[in-house]
């Protein structure tokens, strides 16, 4: 991978490892729908004009139907199964069900024909899914067969979104479509949103969502339109593994929590793992 490359996918890992941090605030003071509704809604309110005003909705008008499925899979129906797991399953079984984004990605370009998916890769995807095994503990529970589908559906858009943009969007002006897409998912958020309101909320909330909307939702979604086009849409999901490090390191740094045994030995693997999974040669 090209340092372009490594810097696309470093930033990836670190501005979606700071969503769990901002999150845990926000959902303690509102519904996770407003949540979602209000960084959406954020996003799209930053990027509308600048792509008006640069001409780059027009050219996405004609891929309209791909907008709308990337949207969803990518965005609306991901935030929603994530948000009615999370009240449900631990953050363990969480954590590594969505840690097969990555395997998921690798097959289906595979399958499709458009990347190889030779043993290094393997060896270095599953040592980045050991990682993440051990970063978040194995304090397993899939019992709850709802919750645990919830997230594998969410695995599964987060891992074809990024196809979408490579094959079905793929020289379209990103800063366009991530508008319309931010819009639009807004806009299916709204009755939602709506219906769960809060009376009164606090600021720290609503910073969280702010912060959520243009460094977590805007700058992100840019950014990993760029990481896709530089490295492809299955090596771009291994910021998955990424992820978690970020956010349990923000967790011990800023909210006092423990660093284990496990961390320890789940931070090299992960490392380890990106690297083998990504590397071209």
């Amino acid at each position: 991978m090209s340092k372009r490359g490594w810097l696309l996918f470093l930033a990836m890992g670190v501005i979606w490892g700071v969503p769990y941090l901002f999150i845990r605030v926000a959902v303690s003071a509102l519904d996770p729908v407003v949540v979602a509704f209000g960084r959406t809604l954020v996003g799209a309110m930053l990027l509308l004009p600048v792509a008006a005003h640069r001409g780059l909705l027009e050219p996405v008008l004609p891929h309209w139907r791909w907008l709308i499925v990337f949207t969803l899979v990518e965005i609306s129906v991901p935030w929603l199964m994530l948000g009615h797991a999370e009240t449900r399953l631990n953050s363990s079984t969480t954590g590594l069900l969505l840690a097969i984004v990555p395997l998921i990605a690798a097959i289906v370009v595979t399958k499709l024909g458009h990347d190889r998916l030779d043993t290094r890769r393997m060896l270095g995807l599953g040592i980045g899914l050991a990682g993440v095994a051990a970063l978040v503990g194995l304090d397993i529970d899939l019992s709850d067969l709802a919750a645990v589908g919830a997230v594998a559906i969410c695995a599964v858009g987060y891992a074809t979104g990024p196809i979408i943009i490579d094959r079905k969007l793929k020289g379209v002006p990103p800063l366009g479509v991530v508008a319309g897409s931010l819009l639009l998912a807004a806009v299916l958020y709204a009755p939602f949103a709506w219906l769960k309101w809060p009376p009164h909320s606090t600021w720290p909330a609503w910073g969280s969502v702010a912060t959520l909307g243009v460094v977590c939702t805007t700058l992100a979604f840019i950014l990993f339109f760029a990481l896709i086009a530089e490295v492809g849409p299955a090596r771009a999901t291994v910021i998955t593994y990424i992820n978690p490090v970020v956010a349990i390191a923000l967790g011990v740094a800023l909210l006092n929590e423990p660093l284990t045994v496990g961390m320890s030995i789940g931070f090299p693997l992960v490392i380890a793992g990106s690297v083998l999974g990504t590397a071209r040669k």
